[in-house]
């Protein structure tokens, strides 16, 4: 998993796995779902991504089963 948050643009791009994306879908007006040639989730894209997430207090936790 990898997540990229470009300023610039404000856009926050998560990749789930590494894969070619066969199909992009929006979701909405400002996100965006890639998929793969099975539909399986590649990616999500957030726009406006300050103002729809707490993009700068990112954290990360991995429970054990």
């Amino acid at each position: 998993m990898k997540i990229t948050y470009f300023q610039d643009t404000d856009t926050l791009y998560i990749e789930f796995r590494a894969g070619s994306v066969s199909e992009t879908r929006d979701l909405d007006e400002n996100t965006l779902l890639d998929l793969d040639a099975e539909g399986q989730v590649v990616a999500l894209t957030l726009e406006h991504a300050s103002e729809r997430a707490d993009v700068p207090h990112f954290s990360y936790e991995q429970v054990a089963a």
